[in-house]
């Protein structure tokens, strides 16, 4: 009985045969990076508020809402210019585009972490690290979307979509439990703090490699035309 709840809540209707033979190697190396995305996050999370000054009596509301809305400002931007720029391509490479945005999520991170140690540049480095979040979204969405495409079998994009929507929420739920626990223990200890940013990275990129190599995409484009030629 949990095993057909299980396949009724999180996998697409008629699976195995309404999905591309990839289709769970995919997900399981999927769900491992999206645990180690959201378990580090919180990381980047709180070094980002601290630079904002929560918890600093001495620093203003005021200065936060800017730097909070800068940073959103270069986000909204940077989506806009990313997408005009590299749009056409995002379906014709979606694994390169996979790959770029989970290294440019991990950057992202890192540099948060980083950037409370140079405050006087820290609404600067914010900007940036919301451009790398663009490009993070942009592409990481439509890629998402070729993906879809190729593992829906029985005209239900929409049923594997909505699946893997709710296999990465709860993932993520997973990932924001250990995130929420680990972080008090991690006041003061900065090499900790490094190392499990540093190995949940390293993670996050390796299971993103094996995802993209679990998919076996059954259609040409310009640049597969020439390789095979």
């Amino acid at each position: 009985g949990l095993r057909e709840l299980f396949r009724s809540v999180f996998m697409p209707q008629g699976f195995p045969e309404s999905v591309s033979p990839d289709y769970v190697e995919y997900q399981i190396w999927d769900s491992v990076q999206a645990f180690c995305s959201y378990s580090t996050n919180t990381l980047a999370t709180k070094a980002m508020l601290s630079g904002m000054g929560v918890g600093d009596a001495s620093a203003p509301a005021s200065a936060a809402l800017v730097t909070w809305l800068l940073k959103d400002g270069a986000g909204m931007l940077g989506r806009i210019g990313f997408a005009w720029a590299q749009g056409k391509d995002l379906d014709n490479n979606a694994k390169q585009w996979r790959l770029v945005a989970d290294g440019c999520d991990d950057v992202a991170r890192i540099v948060s972490l980083l950037a409370p140690a140079w405050p006087e540049y820290f609404s600067l480095i914010m900007c940036l690290v919301q451009l790398m979040y663009a490009v993070v979204g942009v592409a990481g969405g439509a890629t998402r979307n070729a993906v879809t495409q190729h593992q829906a079998r029985m005209n239900n994009s929409g049923d594997v979509s909505a699946k893997d929507g709710s296999q990465e929420t709860m993932v993520t739920l997973l990932g924001l439990g250990v995130g929420l626990y680990i972080t008090p223990l991690l006041d003061g200890q900065v090499a900790l703090t490094w190392c499990i940013m540093l190995v949940g990275s390293m993670l996050h990129i390796y299971a993103n490699y094996r995802a993209v190599r679990a998919l076996q995409f059954e259609t040409f484009n310009q640049r597969r035309v020439s390789l095979a030629i």
